[in-house]
This record gives structure tokens, sequence and C-alpha cells, in this order.
């Protein structure tokens, strides 16, 4: 395993472009890749080969359209990052710009030259095994392979838009504006092309980097769940997430103000490769995390069909059966749980469960690349903080206030229902009694017997029409609150008795 990872290291650094891209995603699957692999491996997250610094002054300043001297004070030669698609270098701004910009002490964002050119040849060659791979009915049947690819061309290029980054920076800070456990780097506009971004100097301790964390008085242990959570709230609340959280990209900033409830805060930078969750997508995800956490099998298989990776004709009756026994058996266990469970077993349940899988219709839909890959990365740099680190300890309070952000959703959507309700029946009486006025205004032409009768059973099938609606909205309103607050579910549904009365009262006038 450890000469495999050290060829593909090679020939990763070799080839660059987005074949390092591959490498960090690999790197950072602690928890399903052995140590051998990852280890190997993690160099790419942030040890690219530097390019030498005059052929990125030359690209900078053609960019900038003058020399560096003249739009910095001093740029530090010596690079403080070498990614895959550019190079990141230290500099301050001359003091008039600071005093605009409101800081000094920047980052120099510069694209590696020719990148442009490279991941143009990585994307053709992806292209063409793309549609190779269409071309096998079983890859056919359960992805559109040239769809996902022209998605990952358009996140790449993207990627090398530094334009595009800098406005998903600013996008993604607003998302964040009011939340004290993250921070992103401010843009300096004035300095900013579509090759060239200059940003706020936030370097700080990296994620992964456990004894440096210790060292500041941060136990990495804590630093995993604020991280899962945050990366939750991208997914399942804001609906536009960091899709390239690899340890290289996230700090973990120690605040010095005395008082502060955390002394520290997540730093994100790298904003190249963002995802969208569109609403009903988000809604389907947020379904799932509820269905997983409550290990409710037929729940979870229902929002895995909404989220498209189910075909609608799939018959999941043993798939539900399946996923029933996944949760009885393994649920709740984290990964390093998981390691201490008996390999027969282990391995027996992943035959049947594998059998059942692929009998299945599955199929991965747009815009899903990029939230498996988050969520990948989420996990390996968790288990990287905290060995330990199980995911349900996170997903499972997480899931329980989307739960009762769903239940609170319901009750108003109920709440306003009884009130439309309650309106109804306090004006069909009165608009009703109108049609009596203007009946009896014009008397010669419309008044008979006949009609004022059917007028007056038709204003008290009305009153108990509406008492009706209100006795439904209130039981049901007081039946879902009750699970919640006892007190306010009880009176609901105690008042409920009263629309119901009058309902039964207006009944016998009738008769």
């Amino acid at each position: 395993m450890r000469r495999f990872a050290q060829r593909f290291h090679l020939l990763a650094v070799d080839l660059g472009g987005l074949m390092i891209k591959v490498g960090q995603f690999l790197s950072s699957r602690l928890d399903v890749l052995p140590p051998e692999i990852t280890a190997e491996l993690e160099g790419l997250q942030d040890e690219v080969p530097p390019v030498p610094f005059p052929a990125l002054r030359a690209l900078a300043e053609a960019e900038l359209g003058a020399a560096l001297d003249q739009v910095f004070a001093s740029v530090e030669e010596l690079p403080i990052a070498a990614a895959s698609l550019g190079q990141a270098h230290r500099a301050e701004l001359l003091p008039a710009a600071a005093v605009d910009a409101g800081l000094s002490s920047v980052v120099l964002k510069v694209q590696r030259p020719g990148i442009q050119e490279i991941v143009d040849v990585d994307l053709a060659a992806l292209r063409k095994v793309g549609g190779w791979l269409n071309r096998v009915r079983f890859v056919a049947k359960r992805a559109d392979v040239p769809a996902l690819v022209e998605e990952f061309a358009r996140t790449s290029l993207e990627e090398i838009d530094y334009l595009q980054e800098a406005a998903n920076s600013e996008r993604f800070a607003a998302d964040f504006a009011d939340e004290e456990r993250v921070a992103v780097p401010r843009v300096v506009w004035e300095r900013t092309t579509r090759r060239v971004l200059t940003l706020e100097d936030v370097t700080a301790i990296k994620i992964t980097d456990s004894s440096a964390l210790r060292a500041a008085g941060i136990e990495p242990a804590d630093v995993a769940p604020v991280f899962a959570s945050v990366m939750f709230d991208q997914l399942f609340t804001n609906g536009f997430f960091h899709a390239d959280p690899h340890p290289g990209n996230i700090f973990v900033t120690p605040i010095p103000e005395p008082g502060a409830g955390r002394p520290w805060e997540l730093t994100f930078i790298d904003f190249g490769m963002m995802g969208e969750v569109p609403t009903q997508m988000r809604n389907g995800l947020r379904k799932l995390l509820i269905a997983a956490a409550s290990r409710d099998g037929k729940g979870l298989v229902t929002a895995i069909s909404e989220l498209g990776v189910l075909v609608p004709s799939a018959d999941t009756a043993e798939l539900e059966r399946a996923m029933t026994q996944l949760f009885d058996r393994f649920g709740g266990m984290g990964f390093a749980e998981l390691r201490e469970v008996d390999q027969r077993e282990f391995f027996d349940f992943a035959t049947e469960f594998g059998d059942v899988v692929r009998a299945l219709p599955f199929q991965l839909p747009e815009n899903f690349l990029l939230i498996v890959r988050a969520m990948s990365l989420t996990s390996g740099v968790c288990s990287s903080l905290d060995a330990k680190f199980n995911l349900w300890d996170s997903v499972e309070p997480y899931a329980a206030q989307l739960l009762r952000d769903e239940r609170g959703n319901i009750v108003q959507d109920l709440a306003k229902q009884a009130l439309d309700a309650v309106g109804l029946a306090v004006s069909l009486p009165r608009r009703l009694a109108g049609v009596l006025d203007r009946a009896e205004a014009e008397t010669l032409a419309v008044s008979t017997p006949r009609l004022e009768r059917q007028l007056a059973l038709l204003n008290n099938s009305a009153k108990r029409a509406g008492a009706a609606l209100v006795f439904a909205a209130l039981l049901i309103a007081g039946a879902i609150v009750r699970s919640n607050d006892l007190v306010l579910g009880n009176l609901l549904m105690i008042g409920s008795v009263i629309p119901l009365l009058y309902g039964l009262w207006r009944g016998s006038r009738r008769r």
C-alpha cells in the first residue's frame, strides 16, 4: 500500500493540476483508508513543489498592470503555500491602500503559469473516460457520467477564476456574519483580478496540527464536533458550502480576548470550489439526516428516493429491511468502534447488504458529487482530530434541532390555518347577513319564504363548517405541540372542545 501511494504521489506531482486534487481527497479519508496511504499522500495537501518567484512575479505584474513594488510595500518571495492551481505569498499593502482596506498584512495568491492549459488537458481526458464509462450499461444505469464530468469541469474552471473565488468568499462570510465559530479573510478588491487574488492574512494553526493545537491550549477532540456542525450548517441550512474542506484550507485561530465564549474559531480559506444545494435537495438532505439520527430505516429510504438517488419505480422493501438491520446492529457506532467488530460478521453483513444495493436502480444525481466530497472530507478531518470521533454524536443533536425547526414550521402553518378558519367562521355569517339585507331591500323581486329558509340553512351550515375547521386546527396543533410543550399542547386540545360543542349545538338547532 505504501509503495502504491508513493508511486501515485510522484505521478500527481509530475502531472500537477487536477491529479493533485485527487491525491488531496484520498489523503483526507482517514476514516476509510489505511494510514500507509493517507500519511504518504498528506504532503499533497499543502506541499506541492513551488513555482519560481520570477515566473509568478511576471504573471502578477501583467495582471495588475504595474510592478509589484509599485502596488505593494513588500512581497515575500518564499511562498507560504504552494497548491495545485496557485501559490500564496505574504505581502504588505502600501500605507494608502492599507487605510482604504482597513488592513495591512495580506496574502497574495497567484495562479500557477500555464494552469489553464493543464486543467483543459485534464478535463479533456476526464470527458473521454466519461464517454467510455457511459457505454457500460451497469454504470450508465446509475449515473450520467458525462453530466457529472461537466459538473466537475464547471467547478474546476470556476476555481481558476479568482474573481469568482473572491465573490464566493464574501457570500460565505455573509452566511456566517452572526456566527462566532467561523471567520473568513477579507478581500482586497483593488488588488484582485481573474488570476491574482489579494486577501487578509489569516494564517493560523492548521486544523489537523494536533501538537500546535495543544500548545495553544486547544484540545483537538473539542474541534471535531464544532467543525462537523459548521459543515452541517452549510449543507442543510445555508445551501452554499465549501466543497474542498481538506486540512490545508482550514485554520484554528486562537482568540486572545478575555471572556470569549470559545477561545478559538474556525477560519476557512480557498473558496474556489463551492457547491450549492437546491431547495428541494436540501429538504431531502434534512429528512435524510433526521431519519439517520432516529435510526428510521424506512424514513431513510424515503429521503434517499426524494433526493433522486433511487429511480421512482424502485422496489424499496428489501432496502428498508436491510437499513433497519444496519441500524439495529451498527447504528450509533463510531469508526473506532466499527474497527472492533468481528471481521467475519462485518463481511457477511456487507455481502448481503451489497447484494441488495446492486439489485436496486441507484443513480447519482447532479449537484450530489460535491456534497459527497464535502461530507467525506469532513469525516476524514474529524477522525484525524479524534480517533474515537463518532459522527453520530454530532448528527443526533443537529438532527434534533432540525426536527424542532420542522415542527415549529408545522405549528406555525397550523396556527395560520386556525386563524384563517376563525376568520372564515366569523366573516361568513356577516357576509351572508349582507346577502340577506340586500335580498330584503329587493323584496318584490326576490323575497320568498323558500329563499329565506335556504339562506338560513346556508348561514347555519357555514357556522358549523367554521366551527369544524377551528376544532380540527386546534386539535392537530395541540397534538403536535404537546410533544415539546405539554401545557400549551393540552390547552390547545382542551380549547378545541369549544368549537366542537358549538358545531353540535348549531346542528341541533338545524333539526
